[in-house]
């Protein structure tokens, strides 16, 4: 197992962890993670099930609270300025969040308003969102109507209209198609590169893992290895990344 020290903060960071430990009665769903995104920076969270990933992002959006270590986000801790750390991020959750029966378009015009969006405002960031996304012809259809894909899509949307510093993704493209799937993919690395947001892409699906800059491998809520995908490789001796994942883990990744 490679041994992961504390992180310093720096000024670069959208996100920093440092010693985040959680419990549940008996069972250790957090214990020590350290972690850190810096603006620019995709990071791919890459765990088994039941690794800790939810938990941990339970922490990082504020529904849970860490037992020990401190969390960060553009330098303000989540813990004792909540407010203030969580209006950098954006979220895109594993399970749908979002209202099917409301358009394209009131849907995101509802979290900008969340967000104290003047309509102008609203608007000049919507527009690119949707062309960009493929849905400007769809921005008045109901959700309900739209494929799974495009659900996920609107809620991309509506994580980025607020423009986020951290753009956390919790397992986003489960059970999508592959286009979706790398549609999405391709735009959280677009924002990365040129819009300097950090993102936190959380999967177990080992393929998003290849466009990351670093992974991040979470077993048993312990930080199992931090580095750069080829460094994966080189300390694993795998031939591929899954194979990688495979010798940290011990476990089937499951497709």
């Amino acid at each position: 197992m490679t041994t992961v020290p504390a992180l310093a903060e720096t000024a670069a960071d959208a996100l920093n962890c440092q010693g985040v430990h959680k419990r549940f009665a008996a069972r250790s769903a957090l214990a020590g993670v350290s972690l850190r995104v810096r603006r620019g920076e995709f990071v791919a969270l890459l765990g088994p099930n039941g690794a800790g990933k939810t938990t941990l992002f339970q922490i990082l959006t504020g529904l849970f609270v860490q037992d020990e270590g401190q969390v960060s986000v553009m330098g303000a801790d989540m813990r004792a300025a909540p407010v203030q750390a969580l209006a950098h991020i954006g979220i895109v959750f594993q399970q749908p969040a979002i209202d099917l029966d409301l358009s394209v378009e009131a849907n995101l015009r509802f979290h900008a308003d969340l967000h104290g969006l003047s309509r102008q405002q609203a608007n000049a960031r919507m527009a690119p969102l949707l062309a960009r996304l493929g849905l400007g012809e769809r921005r008045r259809t109901r959700v309900r109507e739209l494929s799974g894909g495009n659900r996920r899509k609107v809620e991309l949307m509506r994580a980025l209209l607020h423009q986020p510093d951290l753009l956390l993704m919790d397992e986003a493209t489960v059970g999508l198609d592959p286009g979706s799937r790398m549609q999405i993919v391709t735009e959280a690395r677009r924002l990365a590169t040129h819009s300097q947001v950090g993102i936190l892409w959380a999967t177990h699906l080992v393929p998003e893992v290849e466009v990351s800059d670093r992974v991040v491998v979470l077993h048993h809520g312990l930080v199992r290895f931090d580095g750069a995908p080829a460094q994966l490789l080189r300390t694993t001796g795998g031939a591929s990344l899954e194979a990688a994942f495979l010798s940290l883990t011990g476990t089937a990744n499951d497709h």
